[in-house]
């Protein structure tokens, strides 16, 4: 902890490659696989370069394309409890997905992996809204939009907050019912607890209930408006809560020869891949492929990304942090062993010195 009045130093996090392809959409690209033992290296190579926290994401179905893009995923939950045993301060988050995981069984997963990872636990809470994955599984409900699956997404919340500190649960709600439902033992300390997401509703959720928001924005000022409003949103429940956004990195000895591998990369765009993804987030076909095409450097990327040398990464990240107002930032590289390391040697010791 930080003394008083002292601003708590920034954090860095590494969002992990649990799906092929990684975060790059593209033939030219460095492609991970859904592979344990590379997420494994990954994982311990950022605890060894000081990182803060690894991440992953739930996937469940992928986007075909050239490159059979998150085509093949890992679980969340059950790799990042491997990697809790692979690592010993690096913090470990698992994302969940509201809609197919009932509150008593979350609850007493996340119990067994904070004891696992010695209190390292965090969860991601995601409002499941790509139709094609759960339909897939039959899990899709068309009868609950938009509003309704936050009122059902606070709902499991606050059950599964009440499971992990009370003995017995009864509860008579819109969405769940319990009868003395008991989750013993309690989780000690309780997961930290983070979301995504820019609506009004997802907003006033994570002010609620989570310790951590994911934001992103079309610009730096955009950005830095949203981690204002987060928080003036939580100060109002009588809560703090702390913002992070997501870069990737795309580093090289030199700024030219970094921003030729950045066009490296556009220049192998896997296009029907990057469609598909659109229309998962509801676009229609027209819109998602003009979107694609007006820039295909660009689109092969899933987050905003930096180019450059040493230099000119830590520069830019540094300013992004500063200007944005964010507490914390996650980490995307196209290759999961040089670049990260790389970054680790050359990079992390910089930003640590919060010059």
């Amino acid at each position: 902890m930080s003394e008083p009045g002292v601003p708590e130093p920034t954090e860095y996090g590494l969002f992990l490659p649990i799906g092929n392809g990684g975060w790059i959409l593209s033939e030219t690209a460095p492609h991970p696989e859904a592979d344990y033992e590379e997420n494994k290296r990954a994982a311990v190579t950022a605890e060894r370069h000081g990182f803060d926290f690894v991440m992953s994401m739930g996937k469940w179905r992928g986007y075909d394309g050239s490159t059979d893009h998150w085509g093949r995923t890992l679980e969340s939950m059950t790799m990042m409890s491997g990697l809790a045993e692979a690592t010993e301060r690096v913090k470990v988050w698992s994302t969940v997905h509201t809609n197919l995981f009932h509150p008593a069984l979350t609850a007493k997963m996340f119990t067994t992996l904070q004891q696992i990872s010695g209190g390292r636990a965090g969860m991601n809470i995601v409002v499941g809204s790509y139709v094609d994955e759960f339909a897939q599984m039959g899990l899709w409900r068309e009868d609950i939009d938009h509003a309704a699956r936050y009122r059902y997404t606070d709902e499991w919340t606050h059950v599964l907050k009440r499971l992990w500190t009370e003995d017995s649960v009864t509860h008579d709600g819109e969405f769940f019912h319990l009868d003395d439902c008991r989750s013993r033992p309690h989780p000690e300390p309780m997961p930290t607890l983070i979301s995504a997401g820019r609506s009004d509703t997802g907003l006033n959720f994570q002010s609620r209930h989570c310790d951590g928001s994911f934001l992103t924005a079309q610009t730096l000022d955009g950005l830095r408006d949203a981690s204002r409003d987060v928080r003036g949103r939580a100060r109002k429940e009588g809560r703090s809560i702390k913002t992070y956004s997501m870069l990737t990195v795309v580093m090289d000895e030199t700024d030219a020869a970094a921003e030729a591998r950045r066009q490296e990369f556009g220049r192998g765009i896997d296009t029907d891949a990057a469609v598909n993804m659109k229309r998962s987030w509801g676009l229609p076909l027209d819109k998602a492929l003009s979107l694609t095409a007006e820039n295909p450097a660009d689109e092969v990327f899933q987050a905003p990304f930096v180019t450059g040398s040493p230099d000119t990464v830590t520069k830019r990240v540094r300013e992004l942090v500063a200007a944005a107002e964010l507490d914390g930032l996650m980490l995307i590289f196209p290759d999961y062993e040089a670049d990260l390391e790389a970054f680790g040697e050359q990079i992390m010791p910089r930003l640590r010195t919060e010059a």
